[in-house]
């Protein structure tokens, strides 16, 4: 049995068993992925991060690395490949139950699934499965699998402005396609992506939707976008990356009796309590007046809950808060 059994393993899970480790706090972790990272190694490992301090830019899967690096010290105990389909508590124990038919026992949950159980936005166009995973795709692994191809990316958000302008120094060409002449991203990655543009590095396809794709045996030639006016326009093509988002299902943890808003639990922004005493959730999956969905905020509550865990396990225990450079490792 450990003090806090945290579900999810994505960054801010991560972070959580740094910052419970430096409360003394024991650990156990479970995660549906049968690796640590979940969106993070799962979907884009090499997608660059901005916003990270320290780091002007770092890839996901080097951020989970550090991550993970940072957390070894507090020897967590990870239960990768189960999903947490249940839970029960029974006087000051909570027992929880994988998909592996296995029980796991802690004193508190800490619940960051991020969105839940994840998948992507798929266009509707005919016979796309024909080319998915040969030429389609919707997550990028390994940025060196588009040397020198041919590639279009459809979609108005971080990942495709942010992919266009990482696929450009590798692909032959990039085209990036919107229904809108503006895009949902960062300033500073679209001011890169109008850099690119200008430089004739990257090309624009705008305001044009995915109407069909033309090629044989699930190897693209080229895709077919429309505008609003039904003008059709033919884009050569090697590889098709649709970036529309992704459909987050809370699971099982929609059935647990949780204050549950717009698919996210709502927390106690102070402290990332749950309306159920003992249950806290952080990261995206958590919500409250004013959130910002940023891993940054996810650090935070981390930290917030990991307190406040700390004085609910121990509320006779006398406590000096005391930074890290001062307090050094448990």
């Amino acid at each position: 049995m450990s003090d806090v059994l945290i579900i999810g393993a994505g960054p801010v899970g991560l972070f959580a068993i740094h910052q419970c480790g430096m409360l003394g706090l024991s650990v156990q972790v479970a995660d549906s992925l049968p690796e640590i990272g979940g969106q993070g190694s799962a979907l884009y490992p090499e997608k660059p991060i901005y916003d990270i301090p320290a780091y002007p830019q770092i890839a996901a899967g080097e951020l989970i690395h550090k991550l993970e690096e940072q957390a070894r010290a507090f020897q967590p105990v990870y239960h990768l490949g189960e999903t947490v389909v249940s839970l029960k508590k029974e006087k000051d124990v909570w027992s929880v139950t994988t998909s592996s038919g296995k029980m796991r026992h802690a004193k508190t949950i800490m619940i960051a699934a991020g969105g839940g159980a994840f998948g992507p936005n798929k266009p509707p166009l005919d016979g796309l499965e024909e080319y998915e995973g040969k030429s389609v795709f919707y997550m990028v692994r390994r940025r060196d699998a588009f040397y020198g191809k041919k590639v279009v990316i459809a979609g108005g958000g971080d990942s495709a402005v942010d992919w266009a302008v990482s696929l450009a120094e590798v692909a032959m060409n990039v085209t990036l396609v919107h229904r809108r002449a503006k895009f949902r991203a960062a300033p500073d990655s679209i001011r890169k992506l109008e850099e690119l543009v200008a430089a004739k590095k990257v090309d624009l396809c705008t305001p044009y939707q995915l109407k069909r794709l033309e090629g044989l045996g699930g190897n693209l030639s080229g895709v077919v976008v429309a505008d609003m006016d039904g003008g059709e326009r033919l884009l050569e093509a090697d590889v098709l990356l649709p970036f529309f988002g992704l459909a987050a299902d809370l699971g099982p943890i929609a059935k647990w009796g949780l204050d549950v808003t717009h698919h996210a639990i709502t927390v106690d922004p102070a402290t990332c309590r749950t309306n159920i005493d003992g249950i806290y959730a952080i990261g995206d999956i958590a919500t409250y007046p004013e959130k910002l969905k940023l891993i940054l905020t996810g650090f935070a509550e981390a930290a917030h809950a990991a307190h406040a865990i700390r004085k609910q396990l121990f509320p006779d225990r006398e406590f000096h808060f005391e930074y890290s450079t001062t307090k050094g490792l448990p």
